[in-house]
Formats: C-alpha cells, structure tokens, sequence
C-alpha cells in the first residue's frame, strides 16, 4: 500500500486502520477482474473510515469502474470536499455521462478545478469533454476540443493513445474519415501494450476486415 495512504490511515485505532487497508488492498486487487466484489471491499473501507479522504477517493474510483456512477460521483465530490484540490475531475465528468447527463460533464470541462489540470490529467478531461459532445451530436465540437498541442504523433504510451483515439474518433464522426484513419494509426502506434482497438478500428476504416 502506498506510504501515504497509511499516512492518511493513522488517526485511526490500528486494529481498525489494518482492516481499513486490507479492504483497500483487495479493492485495488480486484478493481479491474471483479469490480462488484472490489466495490464490497471499498464499501467495508468507507464503512469503517469514512471521514478519511482517501478512501471515500478509492470508494469513488471503484464504484466507477463497476458501473455504480451515481455512487462514485457522490464519493469523490466527499473526497474533493475533504482533501481540497481538482480531485478525479475527469472520472467526476465521466460520471455525469454515465448518468446521461453530458452538459453537465461539459460544465465540469470548464470549471476553475478543471484549470489547475495539466499535462496526462488535462488530456484525459479533454477526452471526457469531447465524449460529452458527442454524445449531444457536436461532433466538430468534439474535434476542435482535442485539438492542442499533445496531439503529437512521436508520443508513445497508454494517455497518447487515449488522446489520438478519442481525437480519430472525432474525427470520423464528424464525417473526416481519411483524417480519422490516419489518427487511428496514430494511436495503433502509440499503444504499446494493446490496449486499445484502434488496430481494429484501422482496419474497420480501410475495408481490411471484410
């Protein structure tokens, strides 16, 4: 567990401030194989420490990666409360799409938090940003919104990915299909670990896969 996390876990008793972290653990564990039983691991933890900011922020990611986006929401706006700072405002926003409610992701987008963000945190706003818009049919919008400096091609790893993914995305829907091909192939090139499908996206665009 992360040193500062046990930090933040000593104002409790340690018998309590063990269970607490083991909760957490299994959380972190599970969160991506078994999200519902991950979130039953968080839930015990804010249970027992909810007046800690970390773990209603861990509750809140959880809750957001099972689906729960009401729940998430109302745990990282705590976290926020508590610890001060922009918090996971991009997971927040996502969680106002998720809720069917994108203006409001947009709102977020255009917050005083949001302008503290920079660099990997800022981008992945920007995404969330440009899925709100698309999701009100703006799609040129949703172009002009990725559309900074951290669209360079020579970037690698897992956020350029994400960014040339979302912005190739975009651009198909906005109906600039040759444009969106080739930042497609951008983000194949740039997801290292395959953890996106924009190989398959690429060959979906280009008649490879009929």
């Amino acid at each position: 567990m992360d040193p500062a996390v046990r930090r933040d876990l000593l104002s409790l008793d340690k018998d309590n401030a063990n269970t607490v972290a083991r909760h957490l653990v299994m959380a972190g564990k599970l969160v991506d194989d078994d999200p519902e039983l991950a979130l039953l691991h968080a839930r015990a933890a804010r249970q027992r420490a909810g007046r800690i900011a970390v773990v209603r922020e861990a509750a809140g990611i959880t809750a957001y990666h099972a689906g729960e986006w009401a729940e998430a929401l109302s745990e990282l706006r705590a976290a926020r409360r508590m610890a001060g700072g922009p918090g996971l405002i991009a997971v927040m926003a996502d969680c106002e799409r998720g809720l069917g409610r994108p203006e409001r992701a947009i709102e977020l987008g255009r917050s005083d938090e949001a302008a503290q963000l920079s660099g990997d945190e800022a981008s992945e706003l920007r995404i969330v940003v440009a899925g709100a818009r698309m999701d009100l049919g703006q799609f040129d919008q949703a172009v002009v919104t990725l559309q900074t400096a951290d669209l360079d091609a020579s970037r690698t790893g897992l956020a350029a990915a994400r960014l040339f993914y979302a912005y190739a995305d975009a651009l198909v829907a906005a109906g600039r299909i040759e444009d969106g091909l080739k930042w497609f192939l951008n983000a194949a090139a740039a997801d290292l670990e395959d953890d996106t499908d924009a190989e398959e996206r690429v060959a979906e665009l280009s008649g490879e896969d009929q």
